[in-house]
């Protein structure tokens, strides 16, 4: 009986869940995929290298279907971006109707499928920005195509990101009941992926990859690394950084992947928010073992080993996410989007940016008559908590030397003000 109970709160759960991702799908036009062939004035475009493992559609509108293909295939597909004055960051504006109007909707320029082994490497070559560097999305749970060709198009477009862009899609049929379908999905693509990484890291004209991962896809991404670095030893020197958001892992699966990475790991960087209510399920389905994507990085075990392996994490729980999953604030947020595009791929360190302990601490240093209570509230408040092992051991003496400072500049306020005063 209690069996048959926790059965069907989980069907109820799956789908309460997937009503709220098809009704934010409804009305989208299928088709989207057939290029229109030109480009109207005042849009922008976002030139895209897409590597897939899935089976070609019939339908040259949908191009790929969720089922498996035999091997890797490799298409360059450019995508037109309506105007800033009609769209906001973080959208994907999805056409209703066929032509799509391009002022108002996404639309797909131009698809053109690039063969030989060494498919995409002349593409690298003649889309290279100047700093050589590539990001490469692997997109999560529940995607079609275009979901993900779209989705990063607006990823890079948003991020004024300076990297040569790159897809790897793999075999989702794009429905909540294709859960388990998806997640073998991703163990059949782990050798696919590899080889595109193979590929890219040893790209003459590459200096850096950084790789972007989302949901379930952070496992076959981690899964790839593994691979990668059991069969060679190491991780390709080239690949510096994993930025892996809202990670659909189960945390202690990972740790035994991260270890396997070997001595010289890329640094890694996590996008967690307990509000997620699709990590939600997936822990309920998986055994009630924490999600890597949900976990509270400041509370232990998690603060400790994750300081212990250099892991930077970002805690987006407070900020307003964009759907009501709460499982896509990277790429809907303003903020975020614009801290990958500025930060994160260019390797820089994040506690540079101006969001989380280092607004906080500026913002007390500023006013004076604050406390170190105050920044410590200020801190908690932001919508984007960074917790990297870098800042994390000089907090307390930040906030040490913070109050001191702050006790100093009021009594040096007080003695100025007492001296003006009048004798009694």
């Amino acid at each position: 009986m209690l069996g048959g109970f926790g059965a069907m709160r989980r069907t109820l759960a799956a789908v309460t869940l997937s009503a709220f991702i098809l009704s934010g799908c409804g009305g989208r036009a299928t088709g989207v995929m057939t290029p229109v062939g030109s480009v109207q004035p005042g849009t922008s475009q976002v030139n895209l290298l897409v590597a897939t493992t899935r089976a070609p559609d019939t339908d040259p509108g949908v191009l790929f279907s969720g089922e498996r293909g035999t091997g890797l295939m490799v298409n360059a597909v450019d995508v037109s971006i309506p105007p800033e004055a009609n769209r906001k960051v973080g959208q994907v504006q999805w056409p209703t109707r066929l032509p799509a109007d391009p002022l108002r909707n996404f639309v797909t320029v131009s698809v053109d499928p690039l063969q030989g082994e060494k498919a995409g490497e002349g593409w690298l070559k003649g889309h290279m920005p100047k700093s050589r560097r590539v990001l490469i999305f692997v997109h999560g749970f529940n995607n079609l195509y275009e979901d993900a060709v779209y989705r990063f198009a607006q990823i890079v477009h948003d991020s004024h990101a300076d990297v040569a862009p790159v897809v790897f899609t793999w075999p989702s049929r794009g429905s909540i009941f294709d859960y388990n379908y998806d997640k073998e999905s991703t163990n059949y693509s782990r050798d696919a992926l590899e080889e595109l990484l193979r590929r890219t890291a040893d790209n003459p004209a590459v200096s850096d990859v950084t790789i972007m991962a989302h949901s379930m896809g952070t496992w076959l991404t981690v899964e790839a690394l593994r691979q990668m670095a059991i069969r060679d030893g190491k991780v390709a020197s080239k690949i510096n950084n994993v930025i892996l958001a809202s990670p659909d892992l189960d945390v202690d699966v990972f740790g035994r992947q991260f270890a396997s990475l070997g001595k010289e790991k890329p640094h890694f960087t996590i996008f967690v928010s307990r509000d997620d209510r699709a990590l939600a399920l997936s822990r309920r389905i998986s055994g009630n073992v924490d999600r890597l994507g949900q976990i509270d990085p400041s509370v232990e075990p998690y603060r400790s080993k994750l300081e212990a392996a250099g892991i930077t994490v970002l805690d987006l729980t407070k900020l307003k996410g964009g759907d009501r999953l709460n499982h896509g604030k990277f790429a809907e947020s303003p903020e975020v989007v614009k801290l990958i595009g500025d930060r994160l791929i260019a390797g820089q360190a994040i506690t540079d940016s101006n969001v989380g302990l280092g607004e906080a601490v500026g913002a007390v240093a500023i006013g004076a008559a604050q406390t170190v209570g105050s920044a410590a509230s200020v801190a908690v408040s932001t919508p984007i908590a960074i917790f990297d092992p870098r800042t994390r051991r000089n907090y307390d003496a930040q906030l040490k030397r913070l109050g001191q400072s702050v006790e100093n500049t009021a009594g040096s306020v007080g003695d100025s003000v007492g001296a003006g005063l009048p004798s009694q």
